[in-house]
């Protein structure tokens, strides 16, 4: 059962992280799903709940810049991006310290850390109470549609976790994007809440990293992500017999057997915080299949597409 947010839930969730326990808890981006970071055992039973594969790494929440520095070490690219877009959704990859106590699994026994300060009021207040650093990827099966309300958590996970803290709706509805700034030039290894348009106004020739299959750095680029468990087809031009339409825009194609509208108004952002809500509603044995509109690559349409891409892989 998922629990309203409270000063005594707050405190109950921190209290089962101290003890190795795990909790979900809402950003800004979608529900987490959290362990203590440095307790390696927690960071396994994540890994086992998920079905995650172990060379997976895993994001590292924190509550502060400082708290940050004591992890991984930052460059001068990496420190501007920070103080411009934390708290939020952007997770820069980065060398681990030498003494860093995070576990070596979290990682995926990487020399380098996939690290966030989520901006979720919620979030912050969770992590400054802990005062440990948390890892945390999406409080779902490993593969499938993420969650961005606390019901989703309940219908992937069930009681495998031990507590959820219901914040409603999450605000942006699409993951962080991830930057990997371990190397001489800047990759962004997953698009998403932060639109590359944003970063490449203080970054110049920022290349972009499509999916992968093997060894990943960073969490989101296994081929097939975030998938439904009906065929899925992008960039539909009208809909088939049998198939639920993904609609975006003023004009659906036609009939179909059910409709979502992203944005009725063609906004990437309002689109994206419904995403995954509205795949999961369309994600019936029932139907045959989703048909999707045609999505602008432009903003948070391109972590949009990125993720349907993934999801019909």
């Amino acid at each position: 059962m998922a629990n309203p947010i409270s000063i005594q839930n707050i405190k109950e969730a921190v209290d089962l992280i101290r003890t190795g326990r795990l909790v979900a808890f809402p950003t800004e981006t979608v529900y987490g799903l959290a362990g203590d970071a440095t307790n390696s055992d927690a960071v396994a039973a994540i890994f086992k709940i998920k079905g995650r594969p172990s060379f997976n790494p895993l994001i590292i929440h924190v509550c502060s810049l400082a708290e940050a520095e004591k992890l991984v070490i930052f460059n001068d690219v990496a420190r501007s991006l920070a103080e411009n877009f934390w708290p939020g959704a952007l997770t820069l990859v980065l060398p681990r310290r030498e003494n860093c106590p995070v576990s070596l699994l979290a990682g995926s026994g990487l020399e380098t850390l996939a690290i966030r300060i989520p901006k979720s009021e919620i979030a912050l207040k969770f992590l400054q109470a802990v005062k440990l650093p948390i890892a945390a990827p999406s409080a779902n099966k490993s593969g499938s549609v993420s969650p961005t309300k606390a019901e989703h958590v309940l219908e992937s996970l069930g009681d495998s976790i031990d507590l959820i803290l219901d914040g409603g709706t999450c605000q942006i509805g699409i993951e962080s994007t991830i930057i990997d700034l371990s190397t001489n030039d800047p990759c962004v290894l997953r698009t998403g809440g932060i639109p590359i348009e944003s970063l490449e106004r203080q970054l110049e020739n920022i290349q972009i990293v499509k999916g992968v299959d093997h060894s990943p750095k960073a969490p989101g680029m296994l081929s097939r992500h975030y998938a439904t468990t009906i065929p899925l087809r992008m960039n539909a031009e009208e809909v088939y017999d049998g198939e639920a339409l993904l609609a975006f825009g003023g004009r659906p194609l036609g009939p179909a057997v059910a409709i979502a509208n992203l944005s009725r108004a063609g906004d990437v952002n309002e689109a994206a915080a419904n995403l995954f809500d509205m795949m999961r509603k369309l994600d019936k044995p029932e139907y045959k299949g989703i048909a999707v509109m045609e999505i602008p690559n432009v903003g948070l349409g391109v972590a949009i597409n990125d993720r349907l891409q993934r999801a019909c892989h």
